[in-house]
């Protein structure tokens, strides 16, 4: 008997519930970071920057504590990815919501380095690494969950809902910080407004958490437990070696390279390179990010979508091209000082359009390319591993770079590099993956 003849779907409600309970989690986690990216600079200045620095110096301090975050997600992603295999979606994903919650809420309430000296630096990092330790194991359960209840030809568009709270915690974080710094003086934002949206986590965390209370357990990992505990059942369950998961995972960070690199570059550390490279303000800085984060925002769910009804390689393959053909371009207009406010505008919103062609389909191919029994920490390493060394050193590497070469297109050739090797991983997907039920 196949596996696909056992499948049922899940009652519509329980596939909508959980489809907004894995995207308010993953909202909170990227808000968080689109607020940290915003205000790098004010927090270098609060936390990293001691007598004799530059302010290059103190902002690569600040991306490097960005950067440790990222790399204690695939520890997270290992951690909860096997809980999560273990005993379950839903009581994972609410221990992560927890620890998330909590550790940005920190954020704005540690001491800076004036009242701390070398410990508040040092309580930041080890607040940013609680945080990598928690988005490491959301990233997993949340794409398992949405992915796992989606009704049959929809399973894009519902991995597409992942991406997108991604760049609508980005947008939401960003246009937060664009408000602070229209409302208040430069002193006051930098004293104690910066806190404020970092505090907004807890009331937002509380209702994520009252939303998966309410959640069942996926209909995936009930059918591959049960099976486990009655050895005769029909249902096929898979247990991957560890080499061929591995071997998967590697393959699934190839194919997401390029999304991580473009976009935390376009998305994140535009802010900074806007200030510190071409000498723009705070303000246009973060306008240009909101439009960035807002071009990203439209074609997700449509990327999503269309690779229902044609399948994720096409469309993640031309995203992928685009990129490494636009991206240089894009850049000399924001370069260019004869660019009109417009025209910059219409390209930053462009180059978070071309990425959303990458972030739409991801998840779903993603949850594609693993069993139940190790989709939580498949996807979830491969996701982690892919943002830890290309999304999390993006700013660290770019700023470092154009420091010690002077060169101002480095954010550009770092996309390209990471898109070209995106550009050949996905060539390798199977067209009809997507027409296929999900692997017990």
């Amino acid at each position: 008997m196949s596996n696909s003849t056992l499948v049922q779907q899940p009652p519509a409600k329980q596939a909508r519930r959980a489809l907004v309970a894995g995207s308010v989690g993953n909202f909170i986690e990227w808000y968080e970071f689109g607020i940290y990216g915003s205000f790098a600079t004010i927090i270098s200045a609060n936390f990293f920057t001691t007598a004799g620095a530059s302010d290059f110096e103190a902002l690569i301090k600040t991306y490097a504590s960005f950067a440790i975050a990222f790399f204690f997600r695939p520890v997270g992603a290992w951690i909860f990815g096997r809980i999560g295999d273990r005993i379950g979606r839903r009581p994972t994903l609410i221990i992560v919501l927890l620890l998330m919650t909590g550790a940005t809420t920190l954020i704005g309430i540690l001491p800076n380095y004036a009242t701390l000296g070398i410990m508040a630096p040092i309580l930041l990092t080890l607040v940013r690494i609680l945080q990598g330790l928690s988005a490491g194991g959301e990233f997993g359960g949340a794409v398992s969950l949405m992915t796992e209840f989606a009704p049959t030809g929809k399973r894009g568009v519902y991995g597409a809902w992942q991406s997108f709270t991604v760049a609508l915690g980005l947008l939401v974080g960003a246009g937060v910080a664009a408000i602070l710094s229209s409302a208040m003086s430069p002193q006051a934002l930098s004293e104690w407004g910066w806190r404020l949206p970092f505090l907004l986590a807890l009331p937002l965390g509380l209702v994520a958490l009252y939303l998966r209370l309410k959640l069942e357990e996926t209909p995936n990992f009930q059918r591959a437990a049960a099976a486990g505990r009655n050895p005769g059942s029909d249902v096929v369950v898979v247990h991957p070696s560890k080499a061929e998961t591995a071997k998967a995972i590697l393959l699934g960070i190839g194919r997401l390279m390029g999304w991580s690199a473009a976009g935390y570059t376009f998305l994140v550390v535009l802010p900074s390179y806007l200030q510190t490279s071409l000498n723009a303000t705070f303000q246009a800085a973060l306008i240009a990010t909101v439009l960035a984060n807002a071009g990203f925002a439209a074609s997700i769910i449509p990327s999503g979508m269309l690779s229902d009804r044609w399948g994720r390689r096409p469309v993640m393959l031309a995203g992928a091209i685009l990129i490494t053909v636009l991206a240089l371009p894009l850049l000399k207009v924001l370069q260019d000082p004869a660019s009109s406010p417009w025209i910059m505008g219409a390209g930053v919103f462009l180059a978070g359009a071309i990425v959303g062609m990458l972030a739409g389909p991801g998840p779903a191919m993603l949850s594609e390319m693993f069993p139940t029994t190790v989709r939580y920490t498949g996807l979830g390493l491969a996701y982690s591993l892919s943002n830890a060394v290309f999304s999390g050193s993006a700013g660290l590497i770019i700023t470092a770079l154009i420091v010690s070469t002077g060169n101002k297109d480095i954010p550009a050739y770092y996309v390209m590099a990471t898109c070209v090797i995106s550009a050949f991983a996905l060539a390798t997907l199977r067209g009809s993956a997507h027409k296929k039920a999900l692997r017990d």
